[in-house]
């Protein structure tokens, strides 16, 4: 846990923005994985650990506004559990590890939620996204299990997204030591990417490596040679030589902030030309994409920028032609170049998208676009100094779609099909790193991951 001062003045912000009512915030609670005893590994809730600490299991805090007040509700351990866990602390003291007041058993949080309900009094929060939650709080807060959801809070969502958006010292510091545990997971894949290699030997090797040195992995890892497709998270293929392994992956630190970052690695150890190509237009256009930010700039231009520099490399290989600003606005560079830019990143690794995506990368300034492959940019607003975010472009080869396109003719006077057909089963590239946006420009977070071609071939062949 960060000092307790910390997570006192995180809830004195919050405070501000309300005149009235009660902010609740469940942590989660532990879910069996087949029968009740045996449980998956257990993640708290990002804006519960944000404003309450404690990565404990069966919690909820509450902010009460009007009477200035605030609660931890939480399991009062007794002797059985002793016997089973260990000694635990008492429920006074995790509230004052935190700076809390009042704290009381969990068990009477549903007496207190009802009677606040019956005062008629106000609750605020925040989408939830687990069912056992939304079954508990349908109950306590007296709202039918289908409309929960539609009775959040939009003031506390745009509240936390503006607190959480904003990264601290010491959430920096978090998020760098768990890109330094990504440092030694994707430099032992890149190791690890040999024929007759199965790709779940990788994965299994850079979890085990996220597990010793934090709190697991960030997201369940794509480690495939078949990285035209985006989230692929089947490990069975064995690799050969030729492949291109693309390891999408990232750690959580001891206090669960994220890392993620994306290498592509020449199985054996040595690009082919057409892949050295590819490679290097997408490490340009991520290089250049990275040099655009700074404060005040829109994170839609600058995925822009990339997926025209994307456009420029491919007419230069044949596969793209004509007029490239007019190709790119009309959206044909999304034949190669699907996704968007980057995400926002902290507590959680898509940082705040369980809270709305729409809310977090966008605002009353800057609307999401309809068209194929800009719909997905996740994060297109005005950056901000204490933004963490992932820059993260890609080329990638996808047949169905390739197929699709041309069926069609779409883009036709854009995109030389025949070419592009030489190239159906290329595979996809795609380099990541996680940027902090500073008062004056940016920062590349963490111990540099060997990203340039022959840094990279030269790991592969050790």
């Amino acid at each position: 846990m960060f000092d307790k001062n910390i997570y006192i003045k995180r809830r004195e912000e919050l405070k501000k923005k309300f005149k009235n009512g009660l902010l609740l915030f469940p942590g989660n609670d532990e879910a069996p994985m087949n029968y009740t005893g045996n449980t998956y590994h257990f993640r708290q809730d990002s804006s519960f650990l944000y404003y309450f600490g404690h990565d404990i299991p069966n919690m909820v805090g509450v902010i009460d506004i009007d009477e200035d007040k605030e609660y931890l509700f939480g399991y009062e351990f007794g002797v059985e559990d002793v016997v089973w866990m260990g000694p635990q602390p008492k429920l006074a003291d995790l509230a004052e590890q935190i700076g809390v007041q009042h704290s009381e058993h969990i068990k009477n949080f549903g007496k207190f939620a009802k009677a606040q309900s019956r005062n008629k009094r106000r609750f605020h929060f925040l989408p939830m996204y687990r069912g056992d939650q939304m079954i508990k709080f349908s109950d306590l807060l007296d709202i039918p299990l289908k409309r929960i959801n539609t009775r959040t809070s939009k003031n506390l969502i745009l509240a936390v997204v503006e607190q959480r958006s904003i990264k601290s010292p010491e959430e920096i510091s978090e998020i760098e030591y768990a890109i330094e545990i990504a440092f030694a997971m994707h430099t032992r894949a890149m190791q690890m990417a040999k024929p007759g290699v199965v790709e779940r030997d990788i994965a299994g090797a850079i979890e085990g490596i996220s597990l010793a040195l934090g709190s697991g992995v960030s997201f369940p890892p794509i480690v495939s040679k078949n990285g035209q497709t985006l989230h692929n998270h089947y490990h069975g293929n064995t690799l050969k030589q030729g492949d291109l392994l693309l390891c999408d992956a990232g750690a959580e630190s001891l206090l669960n902030y994220a890392s993620d970052i994306t290498r592509t690695t020449p199985v054996g150890g040595k690009f082919s030309t057409k892949q050295k190509d590819i490679y290097e237009i997408v490490l340009t256009a991520q290089k250049n994409a990275i040099n655009m930010i700074r404060p005040g700039i829109m994170h839609k231009d600058v995925h822009l920028t990339a997926a025209k520099i994307i456009a420029a490399g491919l007419s230069q290989l044949g596969l793209m032609q004509g007029n490239l600003d007019e190709a790119v606005k009309a959206g044909a560079h999304a034949l190669f170049f699907p996704h968007g830019l980057g995400h926002m990143m902290g507590l959680d690794v898509h940082d705040m998208e369980n809270l709305g995506e729409t809310f977090v990368g966008y605002d009353d300034k800057t609307k999401r676009s309809n068209q194929f492959g800009l719909a997905y940019l996740r994060l297109a607003k005005e950056l901000q100094p204490g933004f963490v975010f992932t820059c993260e472009p890609g080329i990638y080869f996808i047949p169905e779609l390739i197929d699709q396109w041309k069926a069609k003719k779409l883009h036709k006077k854009f995109i030389n099909y025949d070419r592009v057909e030489e190239y159906k089963n290329f595979g996809g590239i795609r380099i990541e790193d996680d940027i902090l946006v500073t008062e004056n420009g940016y920062r590349v977070l963490g111990r540099p991951i060997p990203k340039e071609a022959a840094d990279v071939e030269a790991v592969a062949s050790m």
